[in-house]
């Protein structure tokens, strides 16, 4: 089945200050899409705001998931439909072991209908499926026995989303900035584990990145260059070659509206 997510003139504001300013992108299932640009962008705001981030306000546009109104829905109800963000600096969660908290939302999302604590997937089935998805990532069996991201490295921690992005199979995955802090082998086996799961389950992929290693395995099909918190460009893989060995000084002076846009937002964040 085919899926299509859509977003349109999306306005977004973190209290009284304005960052996306009228975002348009169309993912079809299947397609990977990488979304570029310079700091202070908008880039992880929208990916954030796709998700239902509470402290990102949507003062405009739509956003439509297979034709239903993903602004109408809770963050945990966007996921169970099929959404999925990894996180640039995902939240430790002490006292909750990793299986446990992949046992239960990866049932969440596979049976979505069910009441919370019951019905989960049998254990036997889970950890057999668990054991196959990380040694297919080259994980260590005893990952699944820690807790989530307490006292894990950069890597580990990108690791651990990437898991649970070959767990929850969703019909699109917001990968922001998978590769920061990462070293060049760890950057290659982020990219190939991303490429792996993502053409095994056919999901639509929107990497958000500044470099190019990430989309080594992941060539783009399409290229969005946000600034000033729009998407003023879109190319194909090529475009994303150009950014990585040129910068953004082209954009810059090819859209100086969105530039002055971008460097008042970065000028309100340093002030805040």
């Amino acid at each position: 089945m085919s899926h299509v997510l859509k977003i349109e003139n999306l306005q977004v504001s973190v209290g009284d200050k304005p960052i996306l300013r009228g975002v348009n992108l169309t993912m079809n299932h299947g397609e990977t899409h990488a979304l570029m640009g310079p700091n202070g962008s908008g880039k992880s705001t929208l990916g954030l705001a796709i998700m239902g981030h509470p402290g990102y306000t949507v003062t405009g546009g739509s956003i439509l998931l297979d034709g239903e109104d993903v602004l109408e829905m809770a963050p945990n109800e966007r996921a169970r439909a099929g959404i999925f963000m990894a996180f640039q600096r995902p939240m430790a969660i002490p006292g909750v072991k990793m299986a446990d908290f992949l046992r239960h939302a990866t049932t969440n999302v596979r049976r979505p209908d069910r009441k919370e604590g019951e019905d989960l997937i049998p254990m036997r089935e889970f950890r057999k499926e668990l054991k196959e998805k990380m040694s297919h990532l080259r994980m260590d069996p005893e990952f699944a026995r820690r807790y989530v991201n307490d006292g894990f490295s950069g890597g580990e921690m990108k690791r651990a989303e990437i898991l649970q992005l070959a767990m929850l199979q969703p019909k699109f995955a917001i990968l922001d900035e998978t590769d920061s802090g990462l070293d060049a082998d760890a950057v290659r086996l982020a990219s190939e584990s991303i490429a792996d799961i993502g053409g095994r389950e056919k999901m639509g992929l929107l990497i958000i990145t500044h470099h190019d290693k990430l989309l080594e395995h992941n060539p783009p099909q399409y290229t969005h260059v946000m600034l000033g918190g729009r998407i003023v460009e879109t190319g194909g893989k090529d475009l994303a070659e150009e950014l990585h060995r040129s910068g953004y000084d082209r954009i810059r002076k090819a859209y100086p509206d969105a530039e002055a846009a971008n460097q008042e937002m970065i000028a309100e964040e340093a002030a805040v």
